[in-house]
């Protein structure tokens, strides 16, 4: 069990759970309670966050050029505004695309959102109006999380796709989103999953290039 900030579960009690668990099920304990926590929130709570955290990433994002973006699903953050404002600066925006046979992820190049169907795990996807993109052109990749940890470590919903497409193309910066009430004390993790780079959240901007996750931004 790995517990969620304030949840009142002190570090002996933690690192005593922490040591008679498997990283797996662990993890899938993780994802239940904060998928549950997330569910909580109205539409409307998750479209005012899910706008402060474009606004957030949007200095971030801003010298680059192809950006791989997800497009999200209900109850993720609402990334359909960070893609329409990339797009209206002139950007490159990418999209991912699951495929299922052998668990990787394929690219798209989106310059109309609205072509958008949902597709494989209720991902929109552009199906029937693929513009195949080079992985070797993204400069950045904004990933979806259902939390993290101040170091970077990301939980995912357990399917491994981002982790083994960023595994092999590691000059891609990695950018996660999530609600910052959804940050852990620590993801468990091994050597097959990956860290992000920074975590945008409608808190601010979390660098986690170094040992610790450092603040660059905060709400105010």
């Amino acid at each position: 069990m790995v517990r969620l900030m304030g949840s009142g579960i002190s570090d002996g009690e933690e690192q005593s759970v922490w040591r008679g668990m498997s990283i797996h099920s662990d993890k899938n304990s993780l994802r239940t309670e904060v998928k549950r926590r997330r569910a909580a929130f109205s539409h409307e709570e998750m479209r005012e966050m899910s706008c402060i955290i474009v606004e957030r990433l949007a200095p971030l994002l801003e010298e680059f050029t192809t950006i791989m973006v997800y497009a999200s699903k209900p109850n993720e953050i609402d990334t359909s505004g960070l893609i329409r404002r990339l797009l209206g600066e002139g950007k490159r925006v990418v999209v991912p695309i699951i495929v299922r046979e052998d668990r990787t992820l394929r690219l798209s190049y989106l310059e109309d959102p609205s072509i958008l169907v949902v597709s494989t795990f209720g991902v929109p996807e552009p199906i029937g109006n693929e513009i195949r993109a080079d992985p070797r052109d993204v400069e950045v990749a904004v990933v979806p999380m259902l939390a993290y940890d101040a170091s970077g470590n990301r939980l995912g919903y357990g399917a491994g796709y981002y982790d083994r497409f960023l595994q092999r193309y590691p000059h891609i910066m990695k950018v996660g989103v999530c609600l910052s009430c959804l940050q852990v004390s620590r993801i468990p993790s091994n050597e097959d999953d990956i860290r992000m780079d920074y975590i945008a959240t409608e808190s601010g901007i979390i660098d986690c290039r170094g040992k610790q996750g450092i603040p660059l931004t905060e709400a105010g």
